[in-house]
């Protein structure tokens, strides 16, 4: 590096501009070769230091969504879910978060929820929405933990209003006493048209009250505030997780040797 890099990275250093030393570099060459002008040579030089910062925001936005795994929509087998691709592929282009709208992914264990959850939350953070993903489980112990450690409204406005997607993962399959129920409700209070939720769950609606302690009120409020503004998708088959197996026979031949002993 020569003396004028030296004093181009020292400038670069105290505005934070980290791309530029090595791009300027690069493209002083092709301007000199092109005969840019310096505001043409500038303007480059300036879109490629954005560039790499909107990368970097895009990186970051993904790490800190808490995406168990990174799913996508092109690596789902829609014809084994039965599900409408067409539908998934509108609302991978994220005009429902814009509008405020929610997604509920009704369906049994094992058809692929979870994976479009996460491949719209993926999609969404890459396009540089702020998204957290829980799941319902992990959510009502974490509200728990801040509300013994005193910060649940730092909790509630950082993690739960905050961002502009909030998913939460498998709803129902595993019931809820009357204090999470209740801590439920005001999560889905805080988001209504403020912001847009994907929730997934096993349980059709008639059936949410027996997750949220057995109040039927409180199921029925919190349907109200979630279903205003949402797509509700039913998604039906049978285990994707398990076809091979099926395929196999090794379900049946263990079915079968159960039904022996």
């Amino acid at each position: 590096m020569n003396l004028a890099q030296q004093r181009l990275a020292a400038l670069c250093g105290d505005l934070k501009l980290s791309s530029v030393v090595d791009v300027a570099t690069h493209l002083a060459q092709e301007a000199s070769t092109a005969s840019w002008s310096y505001l043409d040579f500038l303007e480059r030089v300036l879109r490629a230091e954005t560039a790499q910062r909107q990368e970097r925001s895009r990186t970051m936005l993904v790490r800190t969504a808490g995406f168990p795994v990174v799913k996508r929509l092109e690596d789902f087998d829609f014809s084994f879910a039965g599900a409408n691709k067409k539908q998934f592929t509108e609302l991978a282009n994220l005009a429902f978060i814009e509008r405020g709208e929610n997604v509920v992914l009704l369906g049994p264990s094992g058809v692929g929820k979870t994976h479009l959850a996460l491949a719209l939350g993926l999609k969404a953070a890459e396009n540089g929405y702020k998204v957290r993903f829980y799941t319902a489980a992990d959510l009502m112990r974490e509200i728990e933990t801040a509300r013994r450690q005193e910060r649940l409204n730092s909790l509630l406005r950082g993690n739960v209003r905050m961002p502009k997607l909030l998913i939460i993962d498998e709803l129902g399959y595993l019931p809820l006493d009357k204090a999470a129920a209740h801590d439920l409700f005001q999560v889905i209070a805080k988001r209504y048209e403020y912001g847009s939720l994907i929730i997934t769950s096993n349980l059709n609606f008639g059936q949410w009250d027996q997750t949220l302690a057995g109040d039927s009120a409180l199921a029925a409020a919190l349907l109200d505030r979630l279903l205003h503004h949402a797509h509700v998708i039913p998604l039906r088959g049978e285990s994707y997780r398990l076809k091979d197996k099926r395929k196999a026979g090794l379900i049946e031949r263990r079915t079968a040797a159960s039904s022996a002993e």
